[in-house]
């Protein structure tokens, strides 16, 4: 079987983006692949973090993958700190990794800002751990959206470029996994901004939290205008609040906008709400409950992290092993 490797940052206050865009995707694949899934809070460090929050937010995540379907029994469930392999490979791969290849890297460029100079080189070399996280299992797959495109490309890159040096096919090129149509939920507030647990209003956002009733009165205040559904998904341009809840319907459903349009052609969201919010509460409520459920219970949850640290642990310490060689470091009994 393929083996699938992905990451989700520990953020805290998981919302519907998080759940539409990665992990309801992590459930699926658990069936397909060897499936190893990581909490990456090494790479949440590359920006300030208050330390009880971090490890709230890691705990918090962990229950909201583990809710939504992801079985620690069937794959593999951790937090990236908790397995060394992926800092000492993050080093030897910088080693080989020309600077010109992450001077082309969009994203610091966009987390830096204007104060440029005065960011911490993890988060310049952020691209080189993100392939050392996929590389340290020899991973065959790895689910992107958008943003993270081109930082798999860079990890392609370098292990065809440790390959080549070394005269070895230890490196698999790892695949990106395409999801069909990418699900990207915008605020329910504004249409045109990504769904976003910094927005200061809460009604922007479904929380993975949120109970029947919140979910409720979050949509019922949902912003969007005042034409009829169209037929087809032509007619939802330059009309993005109405776009993003037929995405938001089609997504929950396990549809497509252009069968919701074809259902709901004509009809006004006074009708089109109550049937979004039926659909989201039956899909979303069990949820929140099982995740609160978890959160109350952090022995359990951080017994689900050891177990699946020592089980990457296992996987990833021998290949470390098979990468010192090829380096020619020398290790006891080895020569």
């Amino acid at each position: 079987m393929n083996r699938i490797f992905s990451g989700i940052q520990p953020t805290g206050n998981l919302h519907l983006g998080n759940y539409l865009g990665a992990i309801r995707n992590w459930v699926g694949l658990q069936d397909d692949f060897e499936s190893i899934y990581c909490i990456v809070d090494l790479h949440a460090v590359t920006l300030p973090q208050e330390p009880d929050e971090l490890r709230r937010n890691l705990r918090e995540v962990t229950a909201g993958v583990v809710a939504a379907g992801v079985d620690p029994q069937r794959c593999i469930l951790f937090a990236q700190s908790a397995v060394p392999a992926h800092s000492e490979l993050a080093w030897l791969l910088a080693c080989q990794t020309p600077l010109g290849w992450l001077n082309r890297m969009t994203q610091f460029k966009e987390k830096a800002g204007k104060h440029r100079e005065n960011a911490g080189l993890g988060l310049y070399a952020y691209p080189v751990l993100m392939a050392a996280d996929i590389l340290i299992y020899r991973a065959t797959h790895v689910p992107v959206g958008d943003d993270q495109k081109q930082h798999l490309e860079l990890s392609r890159d370098i292990a065809g470029a440790f390959n080549r040096q070394f005269g070895v096919d230890f490196f698999p090129l790892p695949e990106p996994q395409i999801f069909g149509a990418a699900t990207r939920v915008m605020s329910l507030r504004d249409g045109s901004s990504k769904m976003s647990k910094s927005d200061v209003s809460d009604y922007s956002r479904i929380n993975m939290t949120d109970d029947a009733d919140t979910i409720a009165l979050k949509l019922r205040k949902a912003r969007t205008d005042a034409d009829p559904l169209p037929g087809v998904p032509a007619g939802l341009a330059e009309r993005p609040e109405a776009a993003n809840l037929v995405g938001i319907y089609a997504a929950l459903e396990g549809s497509t906008v252009a069968a919701v349009c074809a259902e709901y052609e004509g009809r006004m969201f006074s009708e089109f709400k109550p049937a979004l919010t039926e659909l989201a509460i039956s899909t979303l409520a069990p949820i929140a409950d099982e995740m609160r459920r978890l959160m109350d219970d952090p022995g359990h949850v951080d017994g689900v992290i050891a177990d699946g640290a020592k089980r990457a642990r296992a996987i990833a310490e021998p290949i470390l092993a098979e990468v010192h060689d090829i380096l020619g470091f020398l290790r006891p009994g080895r020569g």
